[in-house]
C-alpha cells in the first residue's frame, strides 16, 4: 500500500504579492488552469495502489484545500479518501512528518509505505517520476529511508545538495555558494535535494525516536489529545494550539535524514522545480521574440527580457528591460529578475508591520464562498459577497458594527434577531450591532449581495459565532 502524504503551508514569500498568508503558493495557478496543490494531488492519485491520500496543512486552509481537491477529483478517474492533519501553526516538516506516520501506521499498519510530497512543486514527466517512485518503494520495503535526489541542471544556489554513489547517500551539503555549486554539478557525484521522500511509516517512526525523540513523543501527545472526525475511513484530525507549541520546530532532513544511517536516494531527471520564485514561475511561459513573457491585460512598448502579469487592471509597461512586474488588486511588484529572491524581504516587512497585503487578497475565500473588500476608510468598509448555493454562514454577532445587506442577484434566506426573512434581488436589510445574524443561500445560483459596514471597529476578529455549520469557533 502508497499512501501519498501532502504537505500544504508555507507562506511563499518570495512570490508575493500573489503568494499570502491564507493564500500561499500551492494555490498559484499554472497555464493549464489548475493549482500546484492540484497537480500534487493529482500526481498522488495516479498511481495504481493508491487509495487514500493524506494531506498536512494549517486549519485555516482546510475548506480551501478540500474545494481545490473537489475541482480535480473527477480526473483521477477513481473514489479516493482524502484524510487531513490540520495544524494550528507551522512546525517545520518534521513534526508534520511524524504526525501523518503516525496516523498512518494506526490505520494502515507500519509497513504501509509513505510517498512524502511537497503541495508547490512542479514534476513535469510523469513517467519519469512513476519509474523513480516505483524504485523507491522497492528500497523502502528493505527498510530505507528514501530521498529524491534530482540530476542538476545548473549550478544553483538556492537548493540543498546530496553527495551519493548510486543509491548510497554520501552526504547532505546545505545550500553553497555559487562557486562550490559549480564544482558541485562538475563532479556528476551530486544531486539536487527534491525535499520528497518514500518510506514505511514504521521505519520513519524508528528513526526519529532514535534522532529526535522529543519531537516524536510531543507529536504523539498531540495526536492523542486532538480533535478528531471520521466517515468512511477519512479522517479529519485538528491538533490543538496548546499542545502543537511544545513540538519542536525543525524540519525533516535536520531531524532524521541528515543523521540517519540508513538513507538511500532515488536519481531522477524527472522536470521537477519548486518554484521558488518569479523567475522560476516566469520561466513557465513561453517567451516572445523579444525574451517577454505576458500574462493578462497588458501592453509593451520596447520592452525586452520582462515577465508581466496584470490579469485585473490594463498594465503599460515602456523602455524596460529584465524586469518581473507582478500587479493584483491591492498590491504592485517591481523587481529586477536578477533579484527575484529578494522578494521575500518585502514581505517580511509587510508581516512585520501587519499589514493586511503579507495575509490576504483584497478576495478572500470563506467555505461559503468569498468576500471582496471593495473600499474601505475611517468607520466604513464595503464588500462583495458571493455565497453558493447551499452555503450558509454562521450564526453570529458583531459588537462594534453594524452591516447593510443588499442583494444585487439570487435570493438571501436571513436571519436578523428573532425575525427570518427572505431578501430578493434589488432587496436590503439592515443588521445592527449586537444582533444576532446569519445569512443563507437557499437558492441554486451565486447569491451576490453588497454589504456595507459601519461603525467604531471593522476588524474581521469582531465576530462571536454561536453555531457554524463547517466547525469555525
Amino acid at each position: 500500500m502508497l499512501i501519498p502524504v501532502i504537505l500544504c503551508g508555507g507562506a511563499g514569500s518570495r512570490l508575493w504579492p500573489v503568494s499570502r498568508e491564507m493564500h500561499p503558493k500551492p494555490f498559484i495557478r499554472l497555464e493549464n488552469g489548475q493549482s500546484l496543490l492540484q497537480n500534487a494531488w493529482l500526481r498522488g492519485a495516479s498511481f495504481a495502489d493508491v487509495t487514500d491520500i493524506l494531506t498536512v496543512t494549517n486549519h485555516e486552509l482546510y475548506f480551501k484545500v478540500e474545494s481545490e481537491y473537489r475541482e480535480v477529483a473527477g480526473k483521477a478517474h477513481k473514489d479516493l479518501v482524502n484524510s487531513f492533519i490540520l495544524e494550528p501553526f507551522g512546525r517545520n516538516t518534521a513534526p508534520a512528518v511524524a504526525a501523518a506516520a503516525m496516523q498512518i501506521a494506526a490505520a494502515h499498519g507500519e509497513d504501509a509505505l509513505m510517498l512524502v510530497l511537497a503541495a508547490d512543486h512542479l514534476i513535469a514527466d510523469q513517467a519519469a517520476f512513476a519509474e523513480a517512485v516505483s524504485t523507491a518503494m522497492q528500497l523502502a520495503r528493505q527498510g530505507k529511508l528514501v530521498t529524491f535526489g534530482i540530476t542538476p541542471e545548473a549550478p544553483e544556489t538556492g537548493f540543498g545538495y546530496i553527495e551519493a554513489s548510486g543509491n548510497t547517500v554520501l552526504r547532505f551539503v546545505e545550500k553553497p555558494t555559487f562557486e562550490k555549486a559549480q564544482e558541485y554539478v562538475a563532479s556528476g557525484s551530486y544531486l539536487w535535494n527534491s525535499g520528497m521522500f518514500c518510506f514505511s511509516a514504521g521505519t520513519l517512526l524508528k528513526e526519529m525516536a532514535l534522532h529526535c525523540p522529543e519531537i516524536v513523543e510531543t507529536t504523539r501527545v498531540c495526536l492523542q489529545q486532538a480533535s478528531r472526525a471520521e466517515n468512511k475511513g477519512a479522517a479529519k484530525i485538528e491538533l490543538s494550539a496548546d499542545d502543537f507549541s511544545q513540538v519542536p520546530d525543525d524540519s525533516i532532513d535536520y531531524a532524521v535524514m541528515e543523521k540517519s544511517k540508513n538513507v538511500a536516494v532515488v536519481q531522477c531527471s524527472i522536470g521537477w522545480s519548486d518554484i521558488g520564485s518569479w523567475r522560476a514561475l516566469g520561466d513557465l511561459i513561453s517567451p516572445d521574440d523579444e525574451g517577454n513573457r505576458i500574462e493578462g491585460n497588458v501592453m509593451i512598448h520596447d520592452v525586452s527580457n520582462t515577465h508581466i502579469q496584470s490579469h485585473e487592471r490594463m498594465t503599460g509597461v515602456v523602455g524596460v528591460d529584465n524586469l518581473i512586474i507582478v500587479d493584483t488588486p491591492d498590491a504592485l511588484l517591481v523587481v529586477d529578475r536578477s533579484r527575484a529572491q529578494d522578494v521575500k524581504h518585502l514581505y517580511a516587512q509587510l508581516k512585520s508591520q501587519g499589514h493586511d497585503t503579507h495575509k490576504v487578497h483584497r478576495t478572500v475565500h470563506r467555505p461559503w464562498g468569498t468576500y471582496t473588500v471593495l473600499e474601505e476608510g475611517p468607520r466604513f468598509k464595503i464588500k462583495r459577497i458571493v455565497v453558493k448555493p447551499a452555503g450558509r454562514l454562521s450564526l453570529q454577532m458583531h459588537h462594534h458594527r453594524s452591516e447593510h445587506w443588499i442583494v444585487v442577484s439570487g435570493m438571501a434566506r436571513v436571519v436578523n434577531g428573532d425575525n427570518e426573512l427572505f431578501v430578493n434581488s434589488n432587496e436590503s436589510t439592515y443588521i445592527p450591532a449586537g444582533n444576532k445574524h446569519r445569512l443563507e443561500n437557499p437558492g441554486v445560483v451565486d447569491l451576490v449581495m453588497i454589504e456595507v459596514q459601519s461603525g467604531d471597529y471593522l476588524g474581521e476578529d469582531d465576530i462571536v459565532r454561536f453555531d457554524d455549520v463547517y466547525g469555525r469557533k
